[in-house]
């Protein structure tokens, strides 16, 4: 199958429709549709087919057929088609970022950042593809010898989020093909148009019919309950806030299933008083502005202490004041528009909540007139502790910034949330910054760096932030199940 361009994505990708289900395009059973919006404009790109509970159990069957041969396919096999996927998405990585900032809106140099990193999980997990490999050994005992293998987990079902509409997909797409199983992926209503993408090249990269089913729809409660309620459903992942996760644990419960979840953040950001200020702000921009702060990991609460908070509030308000809000194709733009109105309409609620409660704008870009969804680049100050933006996950371009002395006290109020997935230390002290890392409720810390999302390496929470690992050799072994033989070779 040739890669379709964006042309043909935005108009009609295939003309016998959007859902994709053992290597075929098709139209939802029964005829349903729904708009996807440009966040640019708020106007609406086209009509999507709309998948419902035939679709989703359609999906089932061609998984179910596909599983066996895909699970006796040799893993070297496996790794190739990765392999090629990973080359395709690089040869058409602006085709992707420019479909990527259509419907998510995000700037351009972020899409093509996050292009080149959901093809780093197909390239990973195409070299961990045949590392899974089995054990052999003796029983301590002696008489008998321990054999313990790996094998797939079965049909995996994916819900993935819109903020990163390829990552969050290949994420999870990677391993799980990379340890045989087959895929069932649910695609954020909001940007269904870059799974479709990733679909088309995961066929074109010669990967068997019924492996990779794509259910674009906006009645996600039907397609994904269809799922869980199917005993032959044996993995399921989920990405999206801590609200939905505790509702999906609930059903995955009924059957048994093996869950990952990746929920919601409240990362903190903490500046020392020996840090390197000029790095910390651009860590700060980094870790606050990357995908206009629609990330989960995003700096939600920055504690700076009292000694250097003149200054990095000085510098880092600056920079915000500088980004270029606009439409994410638009030369210069660095900070695109929000998903939509109702994203931004929350980002205000909480940025009125902390100036009632007495914190002050220290620095507020501006924004393009007229009908997007944007929301200016906002630094608050003097932010107290009961304000909602401090244990409330904003998902946007706003940093409230509170000051601290005594490091209990700092580790004491970065942990007080029931999140856990990601923290920020700027410190010269190294010994510092680690004894305050360990110290931190959080599944992951960037040292003195401010992007630490690497497809080598575990990604997750603790706490509400989710539960298990993707990425890194962790990422894999979601996809894999441990069955052990005790083997009698004397035996007959």
């Amino acid at each position: 199958m040739n890669h379709p361009g964006i042309e043909t994505l935005v108009k009609a990708p295939f003309a016998e429709g959007d859902v994709f289900i053992a290597g075929r395009w098709c139209a939802a059973e029964d005829g349903r549709t729904f708009p996807v919006h440009d966040p640019a404009t708020a106007e609406p790109i086209r009509e999507v087919s709309a998948a419902g509970p035939g679709d989703a159990l359609a999906a089932v069957d061609a998984a179910q057929e596909a599983a066996a041969g895909w699970r006796a396919a040799p893993p070297r096999r496996r790794s190739e088609v990765l392999h090629t996927a990973f080359a395709l998405m690089r040869e058409h990585a602006d085709t992707l970022a420019r479909l990527i900032v259509l419907e998510n809106g995000k700037a351009y140099r972020d899409a093509v950042a996050e292009v080149g990193y959901a093809a780093e999980f197909f390239r990973w997990f195409a070299e961990e593809a045949v590392r899974i490999g089995s054990s052999f050994g003796d029983a301590p005992g002696g008489g008998f010898r321990h054999v313990v293998r790996r094998h797939p987990v079965g049909v995996t079902a994916f819900v993935t989020p819109w903020n990163f509409p390829a990552a969050m997909a290949t994420r999870k797409i990677a391993p799980a093909l990379a340890a045989g199983c087959p895929v069932l992926l649910k695609p954020a209503p909001d940007t269904p148009l870059t799974a479709l993408a990733i679909a088309a090249l995961l066929s074109e990269a010669g990967l068997p019919d019924g492996l990779l089913n794509v259910l674009p729809t906006d009645r996600a409660p039907e397609v994904v309950s269809v799922w869980l309620r199917d005993e032959r459903v044996r993995k399921f992942s989920f990405t999206g806030s801590t609200a939905t996760g505790r509702k999906l644990l609930e059903q995955a419960a009924a059957n048994v299933v093996n869950v990952t979840m990746e929920l919601g953040g409240n990362a903190s950001f903490i500046v020392c008083e020996d840090a390197d200020v000029d790095a910390a702000v651009r860590g700060a921009m980094d870790a606050k502005m990357r995908g206009g702060g629609e990330v989960c990991i995003a700096a939600n609460r920055f504690y700076v202490h009292h000694s250097v908070a003149a200054e990095f509030t000085r510098k880092f308000a600056a920079a915000m004041t500088a980004v270029r809000a606009g439409a994410g194709l638009e030369e210069g733009v660095t900070l695109g528009p929000m998903i939509h109105r109702t994203a931004v309409e929350s980002i205000r609620s909480l940025v009125d909540d902390a100036v009632g409660r007495g914190a002050r704008v220290a620095a507020r870009s501006s924004v393009p007139d007229g009908p997007g969804c944007y929301h200016p680049a906002t630094v608050l100050v003097d932010v107290p502790e009961d304000a909602r933006i401090m244990n409330e996950e904003v998902f946007g371009p706003v940093a409230p910034l509170a000051t601290f002395a005594d490091e209990d006290e700092l580790v004491a109020r970065a942990n007080a949330t029931v999140h856990g997935l990601a923290s920020y230390i700027y410190s010269r002290d190294v010994a510092r910054a680690l004894r305050i890392a360990e110290r931190l409720e959080s599944g992951m810390v960037g040292l003195n760096r401010g992007l630490l999302s690497d497809p080598a390496a575990p990604f997750g929470g603790v706490k509400q932030s989710g539960l298990g690992r993707e990425g890194g050799r962790e990422g894999i072994e979601a996809f894999l199940e441990t069955q052990y033989i005790a083997l009698d070779w004397r035996a007959g």
